[in-house]
């Protein structure tokens, strides 16, 4: 079985959690992570790029000169992808860039993500995050006391009006609920604060 230690907000340990190994120590899929991260970063494009083709770009209706006698090329439409002002040829339009992906891998992925933090022990489960004020200051000092920086994704099981403004303006720090959490952000996080309400409904879901 793996422990976690729980910290309070001062950083100091006030007890051990036994974590799920199904959910918390399974030897990640590499494959799997890597495709449900594609995945959800091609959900975020938005893929409307769109070039005219040579129907869609105004005049060009007439044909420029006639067939024969001029010394010129013939040609049908001042439209055509050469001429200037003319259509685009094989640009790109309006598409999706969404992929799919079945619930078991997806499933697999998360788990993967969180095996990852707690081997790479960056993985930090507090007992609660229960702000007194909203100011950004309080929640940095509980970050400085935490000792994580850099990219911190804080995952809890409710989401106080405290803790969102406090931490909203803080730079390169997430906040989630619990049943948000998705791979990307686990694995773009160099740290994973968390409750420990947080992660026996995690477990719950996953397991």
């Amino acid at each position: 079985m793996k422990k976690s230690e729980i910290v309070n907000l001062k950083g100091e340990k006030i007890s051990d959690i036994t974590l799920n190994e199904n959910v918390w120590g399974i030897t990640p899929n590499n494959a799997v992570l890597y495709d449900a991260i594609t995945l959800a970063q091609s959900a975020q494009r938005q893929g409307t790029a769109d070039t005219k083709t040579r129907s869609e770009v105004s005049g060009g209706g007439r044909k420029p000169w006639r067939q024969k006698g001029t010394g010129h090329a013939r040609q049908g439409s001042t439209r055509a992808p050469h001429w200037y002002h003319g259509g685009v040829v094989f640009g790109p339009h309006p598409r999706t860039y969404g992929k799919k992906m079945n619930k078991k891998e997806r499933v697999l992925a998360l788990k993967s993500a969180l095996s990852y933090k707690v081997q790479d022990g960056t993985l930090i489960v507090v007992d609660a995050l229960d702000l007194k004020t909203n100011k950004t200051k309080d929640m940095i000092k509980v970050l400085n006391d935490l000792k994580v920086s850099k990219n911190v994704l804080i995952v809890t099981h409710e989401l106080s009006d405290n803790l969102i403004l406090a931490s909203r303006n803080i730079p390169k720090v997430e906040l989630l609920q619990n049943d948000e959490i998705n791979t990307l952000d686990v694995i773009a996080a160099d740290y994973l604060v968390i409750t420990k309400d947080a992660v026996k409904a995690i477990e719950e879901v996953l397991s």
